[in-house]
C-alpha cells in the first residue's frame, strides 16, 4: 500500500490563502500533511472541511499541526528545553507509519545554525525509542544540505547583515547531522540532480523543505517532488513537498 505524506509550510497561518491553500493540498490529495506556520486553528479547521480530511489539529502560536485522511490515534507535540518550535509526533489509523514534524529555528545565520542543531539533536534524542521501527521526519528545516550554496545576492537585503554579522561564512551541519544519525534524504535519493528549491515559491532557489527515513527503509520511498503547481507561488512562500511511501 502507497502512503502519500504532504509537508507546507502554508506561511503566517495562512490567513487570506485559504482557498490557494487548499487547491494546493486538494491537487495532491495527499494522506497526511505536516503543516509549519500552522498558528491558526481556525484555518486549519477551514482547510480540514475544504479538503476532505477527516482530522486536523493544531494550537494558536504554535507552529506545527496537521491535516489527516483517516482519524490519528496519536497526535502529540514534543518541546524540548529551549526549543523555539515543538516537534510533533503523528500516528494514522491503520498505517504503520510514524510521522514527526519538524520546524527548525529560521534565519540564515552561524548562531541560527547551532541552534538548529541543538534542536536537531533533542528531536532525535526523544524519538530513540522508535529509531528502528519505520518512520518519518519531515517538515522546515530551515537550512542548506551538504554540497548545496546560499547565493547571499538572492536574499533580501534586510537578511544579508546577520550572515555576515555571523561570521560571513555559515556551516551547513544540521542536514549532515541527520543523515550521520542514519537517515536518508528521500528527495535527494530519487533525484540526485534536481536542485529541488522549496522557497521562496516565486523565485525558488533554497531547499529548506525535507522528507528523511532511516536507512534500512530506504526502499520505502517510492516518489517525492516539490509541488511545483503554478497556483503555490501565490498560496505560501514555500513550495510543499509531496512523497509516496510504502506501507507494509
Amino acid at each position: 500500500m502507497t502512503f502519500r505524506l504532504l509537508t507546507y509550510n502554508i506561511q503566517r497561518g495562512g490567513a487570506g490563502r485559504v482557498e490557494k491553500i487548499a487547491q494546493i493540498i486538494n491537487g495532491c490529495s495527499p494522506d497526511v500533511v505536516i503543516l509549519q506556520e500552522a498558528t491558526r486553528p481556525d484555518i486549519v479547521e477551514t482547510l480540514a472541511a475544504s479538503t476532505g480530511m477527516a482530522d486536523a489539529r493544531s494550537f494558536a502560536r504554535q507552529s506545527l499541526g496537521y491535516l489527516s485522511r483517516a482519524r490519528v490515534v496519536h497526535a502529540e507535540w514534543h518541546r524540548p528545553r529551549l526549543s523555539r518550535h515543538a516537534f510533533i509526533e503523528v500516528v494514522p489509523e491503520g498505517n504503520a507509519v510514524r510521522i514527526f514534524g519538524v520546524h527548525l529555528s529560521a534565519v540564515h545565520a552561524a548562531w541560527t545554525e547551532r541552534r538548529r542543531l541543538f534542536e536537531l539533536h533533542a528531536l532525535l534524542t526523544s524519538i530513540a525509542q522508535h529509531q528502528h521501527g519505520f518512520h518519518v521526519l519531515a517538515g522546515d528545516f530551515n537550512t542548506l544540505a551538504p554540497g548545496e550554496e546560499l547565493d547571499l545576492r538572492r536574499l533580501p537585503p534586510r537578511l544579508r547583515p546577520l550572515v555576515w554579522l555571523s561570521g560571513g561564512r555559515i556551516k551547513w551541519k544540521t542536514i549532515h547531522t541527520i543523515v550521520e544519525a542514519g537517515y536518508v534524504d528521500a528527495f535527494r535519493a530519487r533525484h540526485p540532480d534536481d536542485p529541488g528549491m522549496t522557497m521562496p515559491s516565486w523565485d525558488p532557489h533554497v531547499r529548506l523543505d525535507y522528507v528523511f527515513v532511516p536507512q534500512p527503509f530506504a526502499e520505502r520511498i517510492v516518489a517525492i517532488d516539490v509541488v511545483r503547481d503554478p497556483r503555490a507561488s501565490s498560496a505560501s512562500d514555500h513550495l510543499p513537498v509531496v512523497a509516496d511511501l510504502t506501507i507494509r
